[in-house]
Formats: structure tokens, C-alpha cells, sequence
């Protein structure tokens, strides 16, 4: 079914996405993440594993380990109140291409570099992108903008300047990144017209500059509204995303946080964010930005609850079709809970044990999962009672008439 190309992923994903548009009010984006995961493998010889870094390891010690590349974008569901979850909307296999030896011949290490640039994340996030937004004109979306929250990897020139129009990125950005503000007018002067004005701060220069006042906004997060502290700078320009897109440049405060009631008071560290498009509004950015956390929660139970990338297949076809089947259903899955239960639903389940202290803002992927086999064997597990091999009265039968009188009786 795999290998022979009878399935085709991207046609699973089309109906989750057109349901959840459907729900979205008009004029509302369509607020995307983009990021890529690994699949562990043990081999080499499954088409598309390579050595890669681990996510997963210690930022003072960098780890190996064979894996899969894939690529996902996750939709926000329709929000209510700031709450949402992210579904994933396609799933792709991004392979890394095989270097050649260090002697072969300049034309295959030619080819080589060219697979190479084609084959890069945030090259492939583009191209998924712009098949996002066709697919959205074909559904009579075209007014609908598109929003699309990556994190540092993907915010870069490769990505920017590949972006599909009527397309709004929002990505996280170096905080020594160097930005200039817009040129003065040149029209009726000589010469070339400049596209970069003079040098502006830096994001850690605008977050150190005292004379900026820190804004106060109220974001949904972790089942409750948080205050941020925010500083932005716009309209801007980098040299990444040359002169097409004008930038607005957003710094996050670092957040205070307590480990428990007693202990002091901690901050993590600030976040600096830039935007392709200055005018839209701040708040809603920086609630699409928190969103984009939900795609790891994705990448979460699509590897330990559903085993995505843990079928033993070894065709091209079936190394790219597999995982991306498990991903359509878990899609599936979470989609028909919002129809069914809402965002904050849940399924009827037994009572939660009592060590589990407050109870879950929305449905869980194990609840869900749960629920489903109890709907898909309750009817085909079906008990008319134990056979019990021993009537109920376990004592033997007494007679009516001594033994003694029916031997007798029986010999006369």
C-alpha cells in the first residue's frame, strides 16, 4: 500500500484543514508553525538517514545520532479566549542529500551543492508554505492572510525572501542582529536610490535603552493570562530580508518565575522577535508566537503515543508515506475532539486518580486515544454472561424417601 504509492498524505491533511478554516471567522489569519523533527533510526541503509545533531542533548556537549529529517506545519485551531491547539496540516520527509567521495568528479560535488541548497529546512518551509497558500486560493481564501511563527532556524534570508504573498512571518532573530532604519526620500535627487537608512539599535541595545518605555500587554499561556513587558521598534530594515519587506522588531522582557511558593524569584532569558509586516497588531502576534509552542507537544505524542517513525520499512515510498499516514491520523484524531467536545472538552472517562492535583485544560492525547478503543471495541467485545459449569445450589439433591426404605423396597 506504502511503496506502490496507493495513499497520498497530502490529500489526508486537506479535509483537517478545510474543517478548521471553516470554523475561523472572516478577516481572521490562518496562524501557521513551521518547524522539523527527528526520527531515530538505527541503520544507514533506510533511504534518508544521516548522522544529525540531537536536539535532545546537553548545550555543552554536541551528540550524534542516525536519524530522519521531517518537516511539519501545525494550524492553530479556532482560538477561544487566547486558547487553542495546534493540529498538524502536513507532514513532509526533508533528506539531507549523500556527499560524495572526496575524489569523485567536480561535476557530481557541483550537483551535489545544488541538492544541497534545495534540500535546506528553511528552503523546504518555503516551498510547503507556498503550496499552503495555493491551497488556501483554491478554497476561496484569498482574502484570509496567512501567519507563519518559526523560531531561529528558520529566520533567515533563505526563508523571508521565499515567502509565498499575502504571508506574514514572525520569527525570533539574534540579539546582536544588525538593522537600519528606512532611507530618506530620493526621488528627485541623482545617483542610486539607498535602500538601508542609518544604523538602528540592536534588540539588545533597544532592551538596555532606558529612554524606550516597556509596554504592558496581556497574554494567554499555560491556561491563564501573563503580563508581558515588551519594547518594539518599526518600520525597519535587514539586510536578510532586503528592501521587499519593511520589519517591526519586538523585545520581550525576561519573565519572573518561582520554582515553588517559597524559593526567590528567577527570569529566563528575553526574547527578541521580528515581524514582516509592521502594521499588524502586537498582541496578536505575540499570541500567535506562544502558540508555536504547541507543534513540540505535537512532536511529542506523535513519537511516543502513536510510534511515528518506529515502522521497520525500508522502500523510499514507504519511508516517506508512513509517518506521514500516523501524523494524518493523529490529526484526524484531534480535530474530531474540538467538533465534538470544544477546545476545553473532555471525553467520558473514569474519575482522574487523586495524586493528579488540578485537572487538564483540555483533552489529552492518551484520553482521546483511550476513548476511541472504547469506541471501536464496545461493540465488538460483547459478554452475555460467564458459563458457569455448576448450578447455583452447590449441595446435592436430598430425596423425599429414606435410602434404606427404597433399597428394601427395591430388593422385596
Amino acid at each position: 500500500m506504502y511503496s506502490a504509492e496507493r495513499i497520498a498524505p497530502e490529500k489526508l491533511f486537506t479535509p483537517v484543514r478545510q474543517a478548521l478554516t471553516r470554523q475561523l471567522a472572516p478577516g481572521t489569519p490562518l496562524v501557521a508553525a513551521v518547524d522539523d523533527t527527528r526520527l531515530p533510526k538505527s541503520g544507514r541503509k533506510t533511504p534518508g538517514v544521516k548522522y544529525t545533531r540531537d536536539p535532545m542533548g546537553p548545550p555543552f556537549q554536541v551528540n550524534f545520532i542516525k536519524a530522519q529529517r521531517f518537516l511539519q506545519i501545525s494550524m492553530a485551531a479556532p482560538a477561544d479566549q487566547g486558547r487553542t491547539r495546534m493540529i498538524p496540516i502536513d507532514f513532509v520527509h526533508a533528506p539531507t542529500p549523500q556527499k560524495p567521495r572526496p575524489k569523485a568528479d567536480e561535476q557530481l560535488w557541483q550537483q551535489y551543492r545544488e541538492t544541497q541548497r534545495r534540500s535546506a529546512l528553511p528552503k523546504v518551509g518555503a516551498e510547503r508554505l507556498r503550496a499552503l497558500r495555493t491551497a488556501m486560493d483554491q478554497d476561496r481564501q484569498q482574502e484570509r492572510p496567512l501567519w507563519t511563527v518559526v523560531d531561529g532556524g528558520y529566520t533567515n534570508r533563505t526563508f523571508i525572501k521565499n515567502l509565498p504573498p499575502r504571508t506574514v512571518a514572525v520569527g525570533r532573530i539574534r540579539a546582536d542582529a544588525k538593522l537600519y532604519h528606512l532611507p530618506e526620500p530620493t526621488a528627485n535627487k541623482p545617483g542610486r536610490h539607498r535602500v538601508y537608512g542609518i544604523r538602528a539599535p540592536t534588540p539588545e541595545d533597544l532592551r538596555q535603552d532606558n529612554s524606550v518605555p516597556w509596554e504592558h500587554v496581556e497574554i494567554f499561556a499555560a491556561g491563564k493570562q501573563h503580563p508581558f513587558k515588551i519594547k518594539t521598534l518599526a518600520p525597519l530594515r535587514w539586510r536578510s530580508s532586503g528592501q521587499d519587506y519593511a520589519l517591526r522588531l519586538i523585545v520581550i522582557a525576561p519573565l519572573g518565575y518561582r520554582l515553588t511558593k517559597q524559593s526567590r524569584l528567577l527570569y529566563r532569558q528575553p526574547a527578541y522577535l521580528i515581524c514582516t509586516d509592521p502594521n499588524a497588531p502586537v498582541q496578536e502576534l505575540l499570541q500567535a508566537f506562544v502558540w508555536r509552542w504547541d507543534i513540540e507537544v505535537n512532536f511529542r505524542d506523535e513519537k511516543t503515543l502513536l510510534g511515528v517513525g518506529q515502522a521497520q520499512v525500508r522502500h523510499e515510498l514507504s519511508v516517506e508515506n508512513v509517518p506521514a499516514l500516523a501524523v494524518a491520523a493523529y490529526a484526524m484524531l484531534l480535530t474530531s475532539a474540538i467538533q465534538t467536545y470544544g477546545l476545553t472538552g473532555q471525553p467520558d472517562a473514569l474519575p482522574p486518580p487523586k495524586w493528579r492535583r488540578q485537572k487538564s485544560p483540555r483533552a489529552s492525547t492518551p484520553s482521546l486515544l483511550q476513548h476511541l478503543r472504547h469506541e471501536m471495541w464496545a461493540h465488538a467485545i460483547r459478554f452475555s454472561g460467564f458459563a458457569s459449569a455448576q448450578p447455583d445450589d452447590t449441595k446435592p439433591q436430598k430425596l423425599d424417601c429414606p435410602i434404606e426404605t427404597a433399597l428394601f423396597y427395591a430388593v422385596a
